[in-house]
């Protein structure tokens, strides 16, 4: 079913397993605010295996106009040929005005193969999308994070990723309409295959890029044995933290890399970041100075981490974590 004739703003909705992840809603969100600056509508594209279907109504609820559901048994993991296919298809048969991805592992690899068959424009790591003069827009971070460019787009559709933890996901309910898909991508084929995806053993917390409270490490704690103060600190607050790292932690193995955050590690944007025996060099920044609330925790006065920060404590990690420790888990059991 085409849209012209009909102003759109689509959204790609990204699902694992069948089910919508928290950066889909978050991408309709932030395609929300696009259309509304430029009286559109707002179209999701569901993408997932047999029975997906029924995610449709969460997307409505979070301000999709109109739901796309294109179910293939391929989807139910990543599949970059028909995907990036059916996608271009779907975008040249709306002719939407503009187009917004997470900028998820999956979004970045999906969003760059889109625009080359669009030949579009693609802003990356999106931490605003505004109107001007009638025309989309998009702010993103450059040079580590140390400024912000604005990107205008000299053609349509305009493509951005957002970046994810910033675009938080609002209810803005829509009666839900379903459409089947413009395109087919039956025929394409898919020269790599995602087998898996796969947690490390005995790991039930969130992604460090998906989670609402992230506690980072760095050289300061002195070596991996002294992690579990982090690993308290992150079961007292509970299942929505997770642990970072720096990336000097990382080089020197005492980390995963999964957790670093920085330049050539994971962005976060939580709502609460703690910064523990981090100097705060540049490239960690541009990885987390969108955060919320920043705790910083060193024993260098002098420490840029500091300049950053909301709230800074300076003295001996050794000391203040298991006391902070201790005064969250009476918190949360409601001692005095």
């Amino acid at each position: 079913m085409s849209s012209e004739g009909s102003r759109v703003v689509a959204a790609f909705a990204e699902t694992r397993d069948g089910r919508l992840r928290k950066v889909a809603l978050e991408a309709v969100t932030a395609a929300r605010r696009w259309a509304d600056a430029l009286d559109a509508e707002v179209v999701a594209l569901l993408c997932g295996p047999p029975g997906v279907g029924p995610e449709a109504e969460t997307l409505a609820r979070h301000g999709a106009d109109r739901v796309v559901v294109a179910e293939d048994p391929r989807f139910e993991r990543y599949a970059p040929e028909p995907l990036a296919h059916l996608c271009a298809e779907e975008v040249r048969a709306r002719k939407p005005i503009a187009v917004v991805f997470p900028a998820s592992a999956l979004g970045k690899d999906l969003a760059p193969r889109v625009a080359a068959r669009l030949g579009a424009g693609l802003a990356t790591e999106a931490t605003e999308l505004r109107v001007e003069d009638g025309e989309p827009v998009a702010v993103r971070p450059v040079y580590a994070g140390k400024a912000f460019a604005t990107v205008r787009f000299p053609g349509r559709p305009a493509l951005a990723s957002v970046r994810p933890n910033v675009f938080q996901p609002a209810e803005a309910r829509r009666p839900l309409r379903v459409e089947p898909p413009a395109g087919d991508a039956s025929g394409v084929e898919s020269r790599t295959r995602v087998v898996a995806f796969e947690r490390e053993a005995g790991d039930a917390r969130p992604d460090v890029a998906e989670a609402a409270i992230v506690v980072s490490g760095g050289r300061g704690l002195k070596g991996p044995e002294n992690w579990k103060l982090l690993e308290e600190l992150v079961e007292a607050l509970g299942p929505q933290a997770t642990l970072g790292a720096s990336r000097a932690v990382v080089d020197a193995g005492w980390r995963p890399h999964a957790e670093q955050v920085g330049q050539t590690g994971k962005v976060v944007a939580p709502a609460l970041y703690f910064a523990i025996g981090i100097s705060g060099a540049i490239q960690h920044q541009a990885g987390m100075r969108t955060a919320k609330v920043i705790v910083a925790i060193n024993r260098d006065p002098e420490a840029p981490i500091f300049k950053l920060a909301d709230y800074g404590i300076v003295g001996d990690l050794f000391e203040i974590v298991p006391r902070l420790t201790e005064e969250i888990r009476k918190l949360r059991k409601g001692e005095p």
